[in-house]
């Protein structure tokens, strides 16, 4: 029988951070001792890993973004190949972070070291050619949405859908009165969430444009807004944004309750979409990024839609403004539309627990577990 001692888990994101902490969990339940170390942030350090960069120095967003930061980009990437020596790991697990775990694996499997990826890149958006190359330096893939077994068990990669770990690491919400309690809010009046993301470059590009709207919401709506503060950011991330919004309350720590209790949200790209969608609650979707990156982006991404929770129904479920057309005047328009006419925030809200069955039940850090220990050869 071959021991499990060491995993390296490298998860470069605030979304991997907090679904790799579900693994290192699992990993530790399982082995108490084993040793877990890479990259990752608060969440995984929390369940036992041993940090030896923190994400937050490495939420580099778009082309333009990490050109900026190849230096750091590059130190981190010698430290951690000097580790595949120095503290030769029996399993390497790649947490989404393309642009840096498909590199890195490919170091990985120089030193016949097992490569297991976790959360797909979205290569049926960027770029299909890609997986052709993954099959060089990836031995098992395991994906969270179901759609996506296809596209690499069709180039002969191992791949289980192991369904999406949102579903095990969402927090039951307090109850309503309680939220609204707690912190400050009038629960007679309607509620308007904003999430304008986790990097600094999303709080910098998107949150000025949400406060904006909210402000002409608020005018034409007895309604309340609050913002949902990334928890690696911390709510200084936003003060300097709110200063001109006294009436806008930022909250740390309760953003799956602010999902559940708000009567609309608008909501960065990415899984967050989902996260607010599997609460039921309607949004509109928006991105922008730095002009160099959008226009690079286009020349690449062959989707009709960004969002995620368009993505896994298949259709638009909700509206989506991404770079020009996001603008204050069309946010205020889509929100009006949800909080005005009851007929259509209820059939979005229909349309989103349709989403939550695609995407599998409880259990997804258990099965990459179950993948780890498979890799290494452990019974």
């Amino acid at each position: 029988m071959t021991m499990l001692r060491r995993v390296l888990i490298i998860a470069g994101e605030a979304s991997g951070d907090l679904h790799g902490a579900g693994v290192v969990r699992e990993l530790k339940r399982r082995q108490p001792r084993l040793d877990v170390y890479g990259i990752g942030g608060d969440n995984m350090r929390r369940e036992g890993m041993d940090l030896v960069f923190h994400i937050a120095g490495l939420a580099f967003m778009g082309f333009a973004e990490v050109l900026k930061n190849l230096s750091t980009i590059k130190k981190v990437e010698k430290k951690m190949e000097g580790l595949l020596e120095s503290r030769r790991p029996d399993v390497v697990v790649l947490i989404d972070y393309p642009g840096f775990n498909l590199r890195f694996a490919r170091r990985v499997k120089q030193r016949r070291i097992p490569v297991l990826y976790y959360i797909s890149p979205q290569v049926w958006a960027w770029n299909m050619r890609r997986v052709k190359k993954m099959k060089r330096c990836v031995d098992s893939m395991k994906v969270v949405f179901p759609f996506e077994v296809d596209i690499y068990r069709n180039e002969g990669i191992d791949v289980e859908f192991v369904g999406h770990p949102l579903v095990e690491s969402l927090k039951a919400p307090c109850l309503k009165e309680e939220f609204f309690r707690r912190h400050g809010l009038d629960p007679r009046m309607r509620l308007l969430g904003l999430f304008p993301g986790s990097r600094m470059q999303e709080i910098e590009n998107i949150l000025p444009v949400m406060l904006d709207a909210a402000e002409e919401i608020r005018r034409t709506h007895d309604v309340q807004i609050a913002v949902g503060v990334a928890p690696n950011l911390g709510a200084e991330s936003v003060r300097t944004y709110l200063r001109r919004y006294p009436w806008v309350v930022a909250l740390e720590h309760a953003t799956y309750d602010l999902m559940r209790w708000a009567d609309a949200a608008i909501v960065t790209s990415g899984t967050a979409t989902l996260e607010t969608g599997w609460f039921g609650t309607p949004m509109a979707v928006v991105y922008k990024t730095s002009p160099v990156t959008f226009f690079i982006g286009r020349l690449l991404v062959d989707v009709p839609y960004i969002g995620l929770v368009n993505i896994v129904a298949g259709k638009k479920v909700v509206p989506e403004f991404i770079q020009h057309d996001l603008t204050a005047e069309h946010l205020v328009e889509a929100i009006a539309k949800i909080l005005d006419d009851p007929g259509y925030a209820e059939s979005v809200r229909r349309e989103l627990r349709a989403i939550r069955e695609k995407l599998g039940g409880p259990g997804a850090s258990a099965r990459v577990v179950d993948g780890i220990f498979a890799l290494a050869e452990v019974v």
